[in-house]
C-alpha cells in the first residue's frame, strides 16, 4: 500500500514511520522544507524512544520518504492521513485552518479515489467541513471523482509511542462508506494479527471518542490531585488512599498518582476544545471546567509549598529544579509544570538552576538564559537552599542522596511526583514535602 502523512510533528512522524515499519510505502509531506532535510539526512526533531532507528532504518530501505509537496505522491497515493495542527485559539477552540488547508490541497489535486484520514485531535463536525472542502474545489475543477473521508484518532503516549502504535490496544475509525473500511482494515490488519481491535464507528462518534478519552484521564488526575490536597489537611496519606480505591475493579488503578499537574499536548488542549465545543451547543461542560481549575491551580504547589517553608521569603534564594519536560520520556514542554513554578520563583527572585536528561534545549528555546543550566543533577544541586523534582525520570529515583545533602546550601526537597519514601528522605536528613501527605519531614 501508498499512504501520505501530511505533517511530520510528533504524530505524523510516529504514524510514518510506524507504517513503513510494517511494509507500508509512506510518503511524509511537510512544508517546513529545513525539516524535510533534515528528516532525509537521519536527523530526527523530536525526542522519543527508538524512533530515530525506525526511521532511519526504513528511510534507508525506501519505505519511507520525505517531500514538502504532496503533489509529489498525491497520485500514487490510496490514502492520505491529515496530522498537521489544531493549535488552541483564543477561547480554547481547536484552530481547523492548517486541516482545512490540507483538504483544499487534496481537492485542487486529486485525481482518483483517495482517502483524506484525519489524524489530528479535531472537534466533532469537523470531517463535515473537510468533505465540504474537498467537495468545493472538485466543483470548481469542473470534475467528479469518488472519494471518501474518515477519522482516525491517535492514542499515542508520549514516551513510548512507538510501543502504543506497534502494539495498540485499540484503534478507532470512523467511515462513511464499505470501502473506505475495507482499506482501513488492510492497512491496520498487519498491526492486529492474533487479536483484531479496531472499532469502526461513525465519523462524528470516532472525532468524539479522542476527546472523551483524554477528558477522562485528565479528569481522574484532577480527582486525585485534589484528593490528595484534601489528603494534607486531614492528615491522610494519599499512597494509602490510592492503593485503597484502586483495587476496586470498578475504578482501577491508571491514572490515580497525584503530582503537581498534568501538561503536555493532548490533556490541556483537549479538555479545553471539548468545554468550547460544548459552549457552541449551548451546553456547559461543568465537570471538564473543574478539572480544567483544579489542575491550573494544581501547578502552583510545589511553589506555594517552597514558599511556606521559608516563610513566603523567597529573595535571593537558589532553586534547583529536576525535570523540565511534562513528563518523563519525551523533551515536550508544552504546558509543563516546569514553566509555571520558574516564572513565579523568577518573579520571587530566586536564581534558578534546572536539569533535564532531553529537555535542555527546549528550555532554552523557550525561555532562553532567565535560568541557569546544570550539567547533571548534582551540578543542578551544588549550594541550592531547596530542591524541586518536577519530572519523574528514571535517573532522578535512586541518587546519591549523602552527595546531594553534602552540596546543598540547605536540604529541602520538594517532591511534586511522589517519587520518594517519606521516611527515608528524613533519615537521609532533608526537609522533605510531597503530595498528599499531611506532614512536611
Amino acid at each position: 500500500m501508498n499512504v501520505a502523512i501530511v505533517g511530520t510533528g510528533y504524530v505524523g512522524l510516529v504514524t510514518g514511520a510506524c507504517f513503513a515499519e510494517v511494509g507500508v510505502n509512506v510518503t511524509c509531506v511537510d512544508i517546513d522544507e529545513n525539516k524535510i532535510n533534515k528528516l532525509r539526512s537521519g536527523e530526527i526533531p523530536i525526542y522519543e524512544p527508538g524512533l530515530d532507528e525506525m526511521v532511519v532504518r526504513n528511510a534507508r530501505e525506501g519505505r519511507l520518504n520525505f517531500t514538502t509537496k504532496l503533489t509529489d505522491c498525491l497520485d500514487n497515493v490510496e490514502a492520505v492521513f491529515s496530522a498537521v495542527g489544531t493549535p488552541p485559539d483564543e477561547d480554547g477552540s481547536a484552530d481547523l485552518s492548517y486541516v482545512l488547508e490540507v483538504a483544499r490541497e487534496v481537492g485542487r489535486n486529486m485525481k482518483k479515489y483517495v482517502v483524506l484520514v484525519t489524524k489530528s485531535t479535531v472537534p466533532v463536525g469537523t470531517a463535515k467541513k473537510v468533505k465540504q472542502v474537498i467537495e468545493e474545489e472538485l466543483a470548481q475543477r469542473g470534475e467528479t471523482i469518488e472519494f471518501d473521508v474518515a477519522s482516525n484518532p491517535e492514542f499515542l503516549k508520549e514516551g513510548s509511542a512507538v510501543k502504543d502504535f506497534m502494539s495498540p490496544d485499540r484503534v478507532v475509525v470512523g467511515v462513511e462508506s464499505e470501502r473506505a473500511k475495507a482499506l482501513m482494515t488492510k492497512l491496520y490488519r498487519p498491526f492486529m494479527m492474533n487479536n483484531f481491535r479496531v472499532i469502526f464507528t461513525d465519523i462524528p462518534s470516532a472525532e468524539m471518542i479522542k476527546y472523551a478519552a483524554n477528558s477522562m484521564l485528565a479528569t481522574r488526575i484532577s480527582f486525585m490531585n485534589d484528593i490528595a490536597n484534601l489528603c494534607e489537611l486531614v492528615g491522610a496519606d494519599v499512597n494509602m488512599v490510592r492503593k485503597g480505591i484502586g483495587s476496586d475493579t470498578r475504578i482501577g488503578s491508571k491514572f490515580l498518582y497525584p503530582g503537581c499537574g498534568y501538561g503536555g499536548s493532548c490533556f490541556p488542549k483537549d479538555v479545553k476544545a471539548l468545554i468550547r465545543t460544548a459552549e457552541k451547543q449551548g451546553y456547559e461542560m461543568r465537570v471538564l471546567k473543574a478539572v480544567e481549575a483544579v489542575n491550573e491551580k494544581q501547578k502552583e504547589i510545589v511553589f506555594e509549598k517552597l514558599s511556606s517553608h521559608f516563610g513566603g521569603d523567597l529573595k535571593g534564594k537558589t532553586i534547583a529544579i529536576w525535570g523540565l519536560a511534562f513528563k518523563a520520556e519525551t523533551d515536550d514542554m508544552r504546558e509543563a509544570t516546569s514553566l509555571v513554578t520558574i516564572s513565579k520563583l523568577l518573579e520571587a527572585g530566586c536564581h534558578v538552576r534546572v536539569f533535564d536528561p532531553v529537555a535542555m534545549d527546549e528550555c532554552r528555546r523557550r525561555i532562553g538564559d532567565k535560568v541557569e543550566y546544570a550539567r547533571d543533577i548534582y551540578d543542578c544541586a551544588l549550594d541550592a537552599d531547596a530542591l524541586l523534582v518536577l519530572t519523574e525520570w528514571k535517573q532522578f529515583r535512586l541518587p546519591s542522596w549523602e552527595v546531594v545533602n553534602r552540596t546543598m546550601r540547605t536540604p529541602v526537597v520538594i517532591d511534586g511526583r511522589n517519587i520518594y519514601n517519606a521516611d527515608e528522605m528524613k533519615a537521609a536528613g532533608f526537609a522533605y514535602s510531597c503530595i498528599g501527605r499531611a506532614e512536611e519531614q
